[in-house]
């Protein structure tokens, strides 16, 4: 079921105002997509914040503008304060729930592998995989269980379990996880040390213009 989130939408779009917005608690954002014209709105920034932290970042939000439909979205993108980090500006995207699209989402390791234990390294090369679904059936997350990877081993998208509600787009032998074994420092022996240059005397320029002297 699809979180609500209200939305006002906005008229007066000079820069003055939208400060305003952003000092009164509500970030100024724009709804567009499915040949829909663009909308400009502004939303909570506690509510949009809060709705995805519980829900994630692929969340499908029933936004509901005022005077108007209640449109289902998905957060596109979102612009964030250089120094602050605040959340200043956000991109909705409206959605139909019944075709499938392609979106990033998390990948997360769990688990300890067997070849970590013993002294290796584990690897995540990727952090996100791309998925093709339909909305309401993309997962929040794709966890993968490494605790059976030895020293050597890896695990490829072609070796992620199957499921009938989404697919992965990524290259099938793309490496989500590997383990690989611990690098040995080389210790320095005699043959490494070049003995032949002759050392360098601390005052021997100063003698010879002494000599000269």
């Amino acid at each position: 079921m699809a979180i609500t989130l209200k939305a006002s939408k906005r008229e007066n779009l000079t820069r003055a105002t939208t400060n305003q917005l952003r000092r009164d608690g509500f970030i100024p954002a724009v709804v567009y997509g499915q040949e829909e014209a663009p909308v400009s709105i502004s939303v909570n920034n506690l509510e949009l914040l809060k709705a995805v932290r519980d829900e994630g970042r692929n969340a499908i939000i029933g936004l509901d503008v005022e005077n108007g439909e209640k449109v289902d979205v998905m957060l596109h993108e979102y612009q964030t304060h250089p120094v602050k980090g605040d959340v200043i500006h956000a991109d909705f995207y409206v959605v139909d729930m019944s075709e499938e699209m392609d979106v990033a989402v998390p990948l997360t390791l769990e688990g300890e592998a067997v070849g970590a234990k013993e002294g290796g390294i584990l690897q995540q090369p990727l952090f996100e995989l791309q998925v093709r679904a339909k909305p309401r059936d993309i997962p929040e997350e794709i966890v993968v269980n490494v605790d059976e990877l030895e020293i050597g081993d890896s695990i490829s998208v072609a070796d992620l379990p199957k499921s009938d509600l989404y697919e992965f787009t990524d290259d099938a032998e793309a490496t989500v996880a590997t383990v690989l074994a611990p690098q040995e420092e080389e210790e320095e022996t005699d043959e490494d040390v070049d003995f032949s240059a002759e050392p360098e005397l601390v005052g021997a320029d100063e003698d010879e213009e002494e000599e000269e002297a």
